[in-house]
């Protein structure tokens, strides 16, 4: 029996919707499953099972002391990132964990903030056929000037859902 994945089903119907109606309907989906991502207000501008592109805007709830992005929500913005997609990918007989999460803040960030995130086609084959296993996710953050001021590694392992 081929590996199932629900929320890949879904992602997928929702990614058939007119391009314009896919991120605020992939946003509220997601906002309503992961309510911690609703309250932030990140949108998804973009996701398959390949990449997952993510942005939030520099709003007064998510800023720090300097009115920035709040290093925090950027670590959200990568989390979230990483995690849907490792979400699409992982069958529904494995649960998707995140294993490691290491920022280094390299300069300040200005404005909004869009971080996208990758997975290669060999990633992909062993989530799907690796009884359970790890990776590191791809993922960078640009802010509105086209810097990135954050680089962040996230690592992510699957294992057998308990019976």
């Amino acid at each position: 029996m081929a590996a199932t994945n629900k929320l890949a089903g879904i992602v997928s119907r929702i990614n058939q919707l007119p391009e314009f109606a896919r991120p605020k309907a992939l946003s509220l989906f997601f906002g309503k499953a992961v309510p911690f991502t609703g309250t932030t207000g990140i949108r998804i501008e973009a996701l398959d099972q390949e990449r997952c592109v993510i942005s939030l805007k520099n709003k007064r709830r998510v800023q720090n002391h300097i009115k920035g992005v709040h290093a925090v929500a950027s670590l959200l913005l990568a989390e979230s990132a990483t995690g849907f997609l490792v979400g699409l990918n992982v069958p529904d007989d494995k649960v998707p964990v995140i294993k490691t999460a290491h920022a280094e803040y390299t300069r300040r960030a200005k404005g909004d903030m869009k971080v996208e995130a990758y997975l290669s086609a060999e990633q992909r084959e062993r989530m799907l056929t690796e009884e359970k296993g790890e990776t590191s996710v791809p993922v960078t953050i640009h802010d509105s000037e086209g810097q990135q001021p954050i680089e962040i590694e996230m690592i992510w392992a699957w294992t057998p859902k308990r019976r």
